[in-house]
């Protein structure tokens, strides 16, 4: 019996994980770029200026979430494992043409998290002084399918209550254990710790602490990734040819390994922007704006 569940969900994860997400991630990600005429590319300068200006200082209310606040509370999921561990799983399985893919679905996607995040402001709800939505709320609301919304809050309940949680505490339990020696044990169990002081605070103390920290992890995220980049800056021709001649090139095309590469580049790109996984929108609608667009602006950024 187990072993025909686990044969059911290894068939299930392939048909779903390997074909109809990668379809759906491109399909839906080109679609939304044409029919919003690119706006991640269009309106990247505005997506800037809401950030570095700070117009969520302006636009904060008494106990509500600002529009930065809700930028690093998705930012936190999107800067980490994703990133760091996707990238180098992606190249090894599908080799370097998986990082143009990862780059492709990076930038379309900025479009389908436009439209979800912009959508999760339209259709949320007040809740008290504050607000709560997502694309359970646009599902019920929107498209009127009440059981559509039930079923993804079951679903992502379990994906991020358990499974995405599970994949990030095991991987800064090994980190600190192949750093410092330290046992896995008592890592998970203060890094448990931890987070759990932090959520039973609410919403605002969530977002509170991921403003505090999101920027300077992002900053020496971007920052150790240019001084690598400038490290190695002889190779970057070589670099790039060899990211090229394994998304595009024929003996790669003929021994399939562009196939490997879109698979294992959508997938890991898909877990390093979250786009399209509606958990971004979640954070996105706790926000106070003056305009949707705004927060969906930030959000694609």
């Amino acid at each position: 019996m187990v072993d025909i569940f686990s044969r059911f969900l290894e068939v299930t994860n392939n048909i779903l994980w390997s074909y109809i997400l990668i379809a759906m991630l491109i399909g839906f990600g080109l679609y939304f770029s044409f029919k919003l005429k690119f706006v991640q590319i269009t309106h990247f300068s505005e997506m800037v200026s809401l950030i570095s200006k700070g117009f969520n200082r302006k636009e904060k209310k008494k106990d509500s979430i600002s529009p930065f606040q809700a930028f690093c509370l998705s930012a936190a999921a999107r800067i980490g494992i994703g990133n760091l561990a996707g990238v180098a799983l992606a190249i090894s399985m599908g080799g370097p043409g998986a990082i143009f893919w990862m780059w492709f679905i990076a930038i379309i996607g900025a479009a389908t998290s436009f439209v979800e995040c912009t959508l999760a402001q339209i259709y949320k709800v007040k809740d008290g002084s504050r607000f709560r939505g997502g694309p359970a709320y646009y599902m019920e609301k929107g498209l009127n399918k009440r059981w559509m919304g039930v079923w993804f809050s079951l679903l992502i309940t379990v994906a991020y209550g358990l499974i995405f949680n599970s994949v990030q505490a095991n991987t800064v339990t090994i980190a600190f254990e192949n750093a410092f020696g330290l046992e896995r044990t008592i890592v998970g169990a203060l890094l448990a710790l931890l987070v759990a002081v932090i959520i039973f605070g609410g919403i605002k103390s969530i977002s509170r602490i991921t403003e505090m920290i999101v920027p300077p992890m992002a900053i020496v995220y971007i920052g150790v990734a240019i001084f690598v980049v400038i490290n190695n800056f002889s190779m970057l021709p070589s670099i790039f040819m060899e990211i090229f001649n394994g998304a595009f090139g024929l003996d790669q095309a003929i021994a399939g390994g562009i196939g490997a590469a879109i698979k294992f580049g959508i997938q890991r790109g898909l877990f390093a922007t979250e786009a399209g996984m509606g958990s971004s929108p979640n954070a996105a609608a706790t926000s106070d704006v003056s305009h949707p667009v705004k927060q969906g602006l930030v959000q694609a950024l």
